[in-house]
């Protein structure tokens, strides 16, 4: 008997207010997704790829539908709940880096464990250590957001989401503010992350080599998901 699916939306769509009435952006999106599985969403600026993102890490609410992950329907949950979720569950890379700027490299990685009692100090600093080290970022311990390259920040924001052990790691044009080569650098170290943290991967990109590189493709176009690989 196969395993059930990490994340299912059900029928899930998104409005807004406007004064000329409301815009849909998602229009009753159904989907899954298993463990360790690898996605890719593309689409065209403006199509929903981030909205849609952002209802599965729960920053936002659906207007109409379910969002489950592991079994538990997140649409349900009061505020407290979903801030448990995030910290412990899901893990996000922007395109941008939001790195602390007076903190260092370790201490940016180390600051989602602080709302969490599962794991205690020195568990956490070691797995920091190790994931730091993994991404090549063992010499960059005590430096700061801004002596590090765009690459190297963004490496640091990988291991930050990646730091409480999640079993979802959302990424939104992770590569966009990137030069060809550290994005095609960023890439491979999430695809070789998914594989090795046996973490569900999402990943919201404009960049076709990124796409590829997933096990699944789909496309967001006019508010609807079609499987594209």
């Amino acid at each position: 008997m196969s395993s059930p699916p990490l994340l299912q939306l059900e029928n899930v769509s998104k409005e807004y207010a406007t004064a000329a009435g409301p815009l849909r952006v998602l229009d009753g999106i159904s989907v899954e997704a298993g463990r360790g599985e690898s996605l890719a969403i593309t689409g065209p600026s403006g199509s929903g790829k981030s909205t849609l993102l952002q209802i599965l890490g729960t920053l936002d609410h659906p207007t109409r539908g379910r969002v489950t992950l592991a079994g538990r329907d997140l649409t349900q949950l009061d505020p407290l709940q979903l801030a448990a979720v995030r910290n412990q569950q899901i893990g996000f890379v922007f395109q941008s880096h939001h790195l602390l700027p007076q903190c260092t490299v370790l201490e940016n990685v180390l600051v989602p464990t602080l709302a969490t009692h599962r794991a205690a100090p020195a568990p956490a600093r070691e797995r920091a250590l190790r994931l730091l080290g993994r991404v090549g970022l063992q010499e960059r311990l005590g430096h700061r957001a801004g002596q590090l390259s765009g690459g190297e920040r963004q490496r640091v924001a990988v291991v930050r989401a990646l730091i409480n052990q999640p079993q979802l790691l959302l990424a939104d044009e992770p590569t966009g503010a990137l030069d060809h080569a550290a994005a095609a650098n960023l890439g491979r170290l999430l695809v070789e992350l998914n594989r090795e943290e046996g973490v569900t991967l999402i990943v919201a990109t404009h960049s076709s080599e990124l796409a590829r590189q997933m096990g699944r493709g789909l496309r967001l176009a006019e508010g609807r998901l079609l499987e594209t690989t």
